[in-house]
């Protein structure tokens, strides 16, 4: 047993499998006491079972570890809240909880229904606010402690989930808000961006170069619920195998100005060769994306990806746990869609689906 985490108390969501059972291992095994949730889903939210939590709670314990399961959905305010209050009741105090818990619906925009968006977009989001939300409390008159948020590289845009990058963009605001309004309380906010090799990532029809294990990822988050990581606040780390890499914070890129008032037509004659545009990389990428979804490739499965590359986006998050590979919440659907959720580029240009 390690010490980084010493007489710390970490909740993790969507735990049970893939990155967020890493986490919880890592986090116990640098002696933190550790509350283990996950709600036991198939990677498209149905199916829920108690047994994954508690089969890592068994792991922990046999390693010489404190561990204690909760399978309640973090969907639910009711559920963020429970959370927090065993974390109280088994160990009297709470340090940080770690968001990574998801599902997954793919589809087109449009062929998409209300079913397939809500219960993505209530898995992580509100899955993440929910436990940020009863966390923040506890910690604020602790005057100290750390939330960590699970997003992706899909937060630039999806070709077929909007409604998971949608969620994912939406992590990243929340965790910069709750850095912005914790600081003053002694509380740190940050997200992780994961390229791990988990279920989500096998579906993944184009080769993804840098990908790693759950273990790295783990690894980056034992840091940011440290004390050495306690000035680190409002940051996006993709981690990636080998690589550690921040997202910029958003900024302006090029700015004009209009004598008078802006009309359309001044607008066109301006703004193409002044403001101009800013690219974006994906679209790059779509017709080699198209073309290997269309062959139903599957270069990313364990057998055939070789873990020092890096590109593998992983997705963590609930369900998928976090990038966890399953995805957590349970709940609501099934879908027939193929989960492919890459954490940098996805792909489901499936346009029928």
């Amino acid at each position: 047993m390690g010490n980084f985490l010493a007489d710390k108390v970490i909740a993790v969501t969507g735990a049970g499998r893939g990155i967020g059972r890493a986490v919880a291992l890592a986090a116990a095994a640098e002696g933190a006491r550790v509350v283990v949730n996950d709600h036991g889903v198939s990677i498209d939210g149905a199916e829920p079972t108690s047994e994954v939590a508690d089969s890592v709670v068994a792991e922990i314990a046999r390693a010489g570890g404190s561990a204690t399961a909760v399978a309640d959905d973090i969907a639910t305010m009711a559920g963020g809240q429970r959370l927090v209050d065993v974390a109280l009741a088994e160990y009297g105090r709470l340090d940080g909880v770690v968001c990574v818990a998801g599902i997954l619906r793919e589809r087109m925009l449009f062929n998409m229904s209300e079913e397939e968006w809500d219960p993505v977009v209530a898995t992580h989001l509100k899955g993440t606010f929910t436990v940020f939300r009863a966390a923040s409390a506890v910690l604020r008159k602790q005057g100290s402690g750390t939330l960590i948020g699970f997003t992706s590289g899909n937060h630039q845009g999806s070709v077929a989930q909007a409604n998971y990058s949608a969620a994912k963009g939406g992590i990243i605001s929340l965790v910069r808000s709750a850095a912005l309004g914790l600081h003053k309380y002694g509380v740190t906010a940050n997200a992780v961006a994961p390229v791990a090799r988990t279920r989500m990532s096998a579906n993944v029809p184009m080769e993804l170069k840098e990908i790693g294990e759950p273990e790295d990822v783990a690894a980056l988050v034992v840091y940011l619920l440290s004390d050495r990581a306690r000035e680190i606040t409002g940051q996006v780390y993709t981690i990636a195998g080998p690589k550690i890499a921040v997202w910029a914070q958003p900024r302006e890129l090029r700015a004009g100005y209009a004598e008078g008032s802006w009309t359309p037509e001044k607008i066109a004659d301006f703004l193409p060769g002044t403001v101009g545009v800013d690219p974006m990389p994906m679209l790059a990428a779509l017709e080699e994306m198209a073309r290997a979804a269309r062959a139903g490739d599957r270069p990313n499965t364990a057998n055939r990806l070789n873990t020092g590359d890096r590109d593998r986006p992983n997705t963590g998050d609930r369900a998928n746990t976090g990038d966890r590979d399953r995805p957590n919440t349970g709940d609501r659907a099934n879908t027939g869609d193929r989960p492919n959720t890459s954490d940098r580029a996805n792909v489901g240009d499936r346009p029928d689906a």
